[in-house]
């Protein structure tokens, strides 16, 4: 029988923020897509519109039923993520040096971003069941570790450095969340100083080095890998207080903007609206984020709380990197800014687990 405390509970705030944001991001697209072009050419905002109503349809089906359902059924999910992995290595569609996509009939996904909510759903699930005041020790965190570092190395194999250190993030994120034991953190800590140099060494691709070593001086190589970062701090910059206006991005109209509709979107925002719109969008991202944090602080059951918190540390992680990255505070590593950058399996990814948040959050009154 049909709860009416589900329609008493459900969250409409939540609701009208992400389909706030999911507008501007529309707005920006049409924006990086139209700008000095024949605006009936935009293709890419188009599919972007078709991506969100999926997106929309996969927010409702997570909401839809209750949540403590992925409690049993979470593994299914990670493990299907995974086959998914498996499958870009070997028939993945090649794009731009990297084999991250999937061609499964008239879709093309990206496996790397529907295992985000995975990993986020499988450690909830094991967190849930042991967490205790003193902390996990090293020894209990090693299916954790497992579960993280499994899609981890697939995504780094494609490769996708930003995808994968923002699973790594978000594991890390959730992990002190349900807390560590200290001698355990400590050891992890500096296991991890330990393993910079052969990460380095063994484990970057030498154009990954480069836009750390980029990153660090710009200037260095101005036309080539610091090309990016060069471009998006001029945009930036000539938005100024109040920006030029809509459709009137002179870096963007140009092309001299490179990824102007997924990496580097921010920078097309920050041309037009100035540093006046750029502020109000990342107001719009804090409410999101507070807003997911309080759904799960308020939640009564422990399973809620740790998803509602890995949902928004994915969101918080993306958005924190990618404004870094756009302003130069932080190497190029092609992280999406959520439900504003061009992609549909980011698109559906973020919409599927804001359904998660409005799932816990009209839900966690009522105990069953």
């Amino acid at each position: 029988m049909f709860d009416r405390r589900l329609v008493e509970y459900f969250d409409w705030g939540l609701l009208g923020l992400v389909l706030l944001i999911g507008g501007l991001g529309l707005v920006m697209l049409y924006s990086a897509e139209a700008a000095g072009v024949n605006v009936m050419k935009s293709v890419l905002f188009k599919k972007q519109m078709i991506w969100f109503c999926i997106g929309t349809a996969a927010m409702v089906m997570a909401f839809i039923f209750n949540y403590k359902t992925l409690d049993r059924w979470g593994v299914v999910f990670y493990v299907v993520s995974i086959a998914l992995l498996v499958c870009v290595l070997f028939l993945g569609k090649y794009v731009g040096g990297s084999k991250r996509w999937l061609v499964m009939g008239p879709i093309t996904i990206q496996p790397s971003e529907l295992v985000k909510i995975g990993v986020i759903i499988a450690l909830s699930q094991y967190y849930s069941k042991r967490v205790k005041i003193k902390g996990f020790t090293l020894r209990e965190l090693v299916v954790p570790m497992i579960i993280t570092l499994i899609p981890f190395m697939l995504i780094v194999k494609q490769p996708d450095l930003g995808t994968a250190l923002i699973v790594a993030l978000i594991a890390a994120s959730m992990t002190i969340f349900v807390k560590i034991e200290r001698r355990s953190l400590i050891f992890i800590v500096s296991a991890c100083v330990a393993t910079i140099l052969p990460v380095w060494m063994f484990l970057l691709k030498g154009y990954q080095q480069q836009r750390i070593l980029t990153f660090l001086d710009p200037d260095r190589d101005p036309l080539g890998t610091g090309y990016h970062i060069i471009q998006s701090k001029i945009a930036i910059g000539s938005g100024m207080i109040f920006g030029k206006g809509f459709l009137k991005g002179t870096q963007n109209a140009l092309s001299f903007l490179p990824e102007q509709h997924t990496d580097f979107i921010l920078s097309v925002l920050a041309e037009e609206w100035g540093f006046v719109g750029t502020g109000l969008t990342l107001v719009l991202y804090m409410f999101l984020i507070v807003w997911g944090l309080n759904i799960a602080h308020g939640c009564r059951d422990t399973f809620g709380t740790i998803i509602s918190f890995g949902v928004t540390a994915m969101i918080f992680w993306q958005v924190f990197i990618n404004a870094g990255m756009v302003m130069g505070l932080m190497p190029v590593v092609g992280v999406p800014l959520p439900l504003i950058s061009y992609g549909g399996s980011s698109v559906v990814t973020t919409l599927m687990g804001t359904g998660i948040l409005m799932n816990v959050s009209m839900r966690r009154f009522i105990i069953e």
